[in-house]
């Protein structure tokens, strides 16, 4: 009988799906060194937790509903009910068999592509935009097709062009990805007239069209947003939101409202069931009777703060040469590098000097991006946002 030897035993690579073969594991916030100041990621100002509000929620909830919150039960259905109105205020108009309560956002932009994307199917997204959902789509196997942005977000002109190339050559894609409300990365505000064209085309070439608004509540000036979706009359917009920037991140709480369809298809495939009877009531409780929009009041207030801190000193530490657009809203600002300055070069000084970014690279699917960088100023406190400005523009002078 012959001896297997190592070389020779089975390995487990062979087991894994093709889709899981040659990938490697990355976390969703790459480490970085510590000490650093990290004006990278778009976390939530930990000062403005509504923590003792929560806590009273819980106990509320816990003290009145106990026996059906804490055991197996489907999503709570005030939540939903709460979700429509708040949809409704924004002339989106839906009822519970529009509205899916999801594990964050991030939850429903990736059942997405399993309802929508068979492998090689087309995908059109921004560029730049927020890579993390565009991951769920290339893990489908997505064929991306990058529509450029300017300074009002996605270029519908551009997106047209593709729409026409493609059309001729017999593909239809499935949806097309854009973040209209106080863009990630950009921080751009899609104008209204710019909007209903968007959503004009979706429907002229039957195309869905994906509405990311994690940030559509965090308007510092200006009046608010029309959303997509209160503009679409066909039903080719599944808007898709989130109380994780509004509320707290660590609740996990999302939703996506679209067509009930494509409603159907998402709760298949999310196939842990509900979002929790527990946590669904807890928020419920605190959004209601305005309290949410008191708590986004204060938010804004804070952010707006922040920004303002960030934009105004880095205009007194950044060397000449720079630009970037005021955000209305959201939590970042996108900063073109002077001439000749590469983003993925200057990081490594920056990190040198105590204060880090995300470069602009991490936002395209076409390898671009190396001459802007994203700055968040949502996190840090303002103390901190100075001295990491300070530092960037130490370490800009030296890449200079």
């Amino acid at each position: 009988m012959p001896t297997l030897t190592r070389a020779d035993a089975p390995t487990l690579d062979a087991l894994f799906a093709t889709r899981a073969q040659n990938t490697h594991p990355a976390s969703v916030w790459p480490e970085e060194p510590e000490g650093l100041i990290s004006l990278s990621y778009g976390f939530a100002a930990p000062e403005l937790f509504p923590t003792t509000a929560l806590h009273a929620a819980a106990g509320e909830v816990l003290a009145e509903d106990a026996p059906e919150a804490l055991n197996y039960a489907p999503t709570y259905p005030g939540l939903v009910r709460l979700i429509a109105e708040r949809m409704h205020e924004r002339g989106i108009r839906c009822g519970p068999d529009n509205i899916l309560v999801t594990h964050g956002s991030s939850q429903a932009l990736g059942l997405l592509p399993q309802v929508l994307v068979d492998s090689g199917d087309t995908v059109i997204i921004e560029g730049p935009t927020f890579m993390g959902a565009v991951k769920y789509f290339a893990a489908a196997d997505a064929t991306l097709v990058t529509a450029p942005t300017d300074a009002q977000g996605m270029n519908v002109d551009a997106l047209e062009a593709i729409l026409r190339k493609q059309r001729e050559r017999g593909v239809r894609p499935k949806f097309i990805y854009t973040i209209p409300t106080y863009h990630n990365p950009t921080g751009a505000l899609m104008p209204l007239d710019r909007r209903k064209r968007l959503v004009a085309l979706a429907a002229e070439y039957g195309v869905l069209l994906v509405e990311d608004d994690a940030y559509g509540d965090l308007r510092f000036e200006g009046e608010p947003a029309t959303r997509l979706a209160a503009l679409d009359e066909d039903g080719w917009v599944v808007h898709v939101s989130t109380f994780s920037k509004i509320l707290a991140p660590g609740l996990r709480m999302g939703f996506a409202v679209a067509r009930p369809e494509i409603i159907d298809r998402l709760r298949m495939f999310k196939i842990e069931g509900s979002s929790g009877p527990f946590m669904t009531r807890v928020v419920e409780r605190f959004s209601a009777d305005g309290r949410l929009d008191a708590h986004i009041a204060e938010l804004n207030a804070l952010y707006r703060r922040k920004r303002d801190l960030m934009l105004n000193t880095m205009a007194r530490e950044l060397p000449e040469g720079w630009q970037a657009e005021v955000p209305q809203g959201g939590f970042f600002i996108w900063v073109w590098l002077p001439g000749g300055m590469s983003a993925t070069t200057l990081l490594k000084a920056a990190e040198r000097e105590g204060v880090s970014f995300v470069p602009g690279t991490d936002f395209f699917a076409n390898g671009q991006g190396d001459d802007a960088i994203r700055l968040a100023f949502s996190f840090q406190p303002e103390h901190l946002i100075v001295d990491g400005i300070r530092k960037l523009g130490v370490a800009m002078r030296q890449s200079m």
